[in-house]
Order: structure tokens, then C-alpha cells, then sequence
């Protein structure tokens, strides 16, 4: 019996990844704000288990019960593998670092770093202590490489996610667990954050033309096909490279 713990599951490529290890005859837990009907009849159709946690991830209260719930759900079915996926992300606050509220840049930071990290270290911690194989993955960004003008929040937590899976690789590599720990780039999606960064002003995103002809120019990846790369990727358990940080556009 094999488990996928996926963030962010009520639409975008949380809902294709979701449905892609269902079809695959894996039991998935969604956690996002929001509950997603299809995924409940994909899981009925696959004659798997599916089951929804709502959880703001900006709430680090919420975050710390949930994977508490989750993990004494799956643990407690003995699994062979359990796949995470945080896939959750907000790009919000678009603006230059002046602009920016406090408020805003806790509830970014919260969201982007700490509730992919909690997940992970959490139940990281209990797949070792019951010797259960685990691969996590947490969907990063081209931004994470570069400077982009109004996106400095965003651009440093993707930053700060890709060199947090390349320590815990390291660690878990160096106590021999088996556990392994990558990161994501699905390059650019047709999704609704494609959306809010067309709606941007050029004030505060000098690049949102560009973005804007990403768009007319039909240059976004559809979110099934991306999802099928990186479940390709975790369900190749033997071959996933520890610590490294994948690109979509090494396989397109």
C-alpha cells in the first residue's frame, strides 16, 4: 500500500498530480482550503482511498494539527512508500520589498517555507522511526535562481526551499534512511497564479508583458502533462537522484 500526501490539491497541478497516483492505484490525502469533488470520484473510479484535510497553510497552528491527523492516519496502515508533495505556494505580495506589508511577507514566508517544511520534517521523522520509505517533493520556480523585480518574497522562498531539500537529502543520506528529498520546477503553467501575474500593473512587475505573451502565445504548459513528469519522477523510487533539484524542461 502505497500513500501521496499533496498540498494545494484543489485545483492546478495539486489536482493533476492528485489524479495521476490515483490512476496509478495510490491513496492520496489532499490538504488545501478548498475540497475538490472530482478527485473524490477519480478515487472512486481507481478504487482507491481519497481523503480531504482543509487547512489554511498560512496558520501554523492549522499546518501542525493537520499533519498530526495525517500522519496518525497513514502510519497506521503500515504502508510501503509514502510520496509528499507541497505543491501549495502563493506569489503574493507582488510589489517592490518597500511596498510590502509585514503582515503580508509572514503570511508569504509561512506558506511557501514553513508549512513545506513541517510537512516534511514531520513526517520524515515518523517514516524513519517506523522504517517506512518516504519521497518528498516540494514544487519550486525558475525564481528561485534569479532576481525578479516585485517578486522578492516569492523569489526567496523558492530560494530558501531548494537549498532546505538539498540539506535534509544530505542528512538523511548520511544516516543511510533511504528517504529521499527533491525539488520541482514545472517551468510555466496555464494556472491561476499565470493569472494574477497577468493582472499585474507593470509598476510593480516590469516582466509582466512578458508573461502576458507567454499567454497569447500559447507557451503554457498544460498542468496533466507536467504532473505526469514528476509522478513519473517519485514512482521511479530507485532511480531519484537525492537532493537534486529537477526541471520539467529536461523532459519536454
Amino acid at each position: 500500500m502505497k500513500y501521496a500526501v499533496i498540498t494545494g490539491v484543489s485545483r492546478g497541478l495539486g489536482e493533476s498530480v492528485a489524479k495521476l497516483f490515483m490512476e496509478s492505484g495510490i491513496h492520496v490525502i489532499g490538504i488545501s482550503r478548498n475540497h475538490n469533488k472530482s478527485l473524490i470520484a477519480c478515487a472512486q473510479q481507481n478504487n482507491v482511498v481519497y481523503q480531504h484535510y482543509r487547512c489554511d497553510l498560512g496558520e501554523l497552528g492549522e499546518v501542525e494539527e493537520t499533519v498530526e491527523r495525517v500522519s496518525s492516519q497513514i502510519f497506521a496502515e503500515e504502508p510501503e512508500s509514502i510520496y509528499i508533495v507541497n505543491n501549495a505556494a502563493v506569489l503574493e505580495p507582488i510589489a517592490p520589498a518597500t511596498s510590502i506589508k509585514n503582515t503580508d511577507l509572514k503570511y508569504h514566508v509561512q506558506i511557501n517555507t514553513i508549512a513545506p517544511m513541517v510537512l516534511i520534517n514531520s513526517l520524515l521523522q515518523t517514516a524513519v522511526e517506523q522504517d517506512v520509505r518516504m519521497i518528498g517533493v516540494t514544487i519550486t520556480s525558475g525564481a528561485a535562481e534569479r532576481p525578479v523585480f516585485g517578486w522578492s518574497a516569492y523569489c526567496s522562498t523558492k530560494a530558501s526551499i531548494n537549498m532546505y531539500t538539498q540539506a535534509v537529502a544530505l542528512e538523511q543520506e548520511e544516516l543511510k534512511t533511504g528517504n529521499k528529498v527533491i525539488a520541482f520546477n514545472p517551468g510555466i503553467m496555464d494556472t491561476q497564479m499565470q493569472e494574477k501575474i497577468r493582472a499585474s500593473s507593470a509598476d510593480d512587475f516590469i516582466e509582466v508583458d512578458t508573461f502576458r505573451d507567454y499567454k497569447k502565445k500559447d507557451l503554457l504548459k498544460d498542468t496533466e502533462a507536467v504532473g505526469g513528469v514528476l509522478v513519473d519522477i517519485l514512482t521511479d523510487e530507485e532511480s531519484i537522484e537525492n537532493g537534486k533539484i529537477y526541471n520539467v524542461k529536461d523532459y519536454f
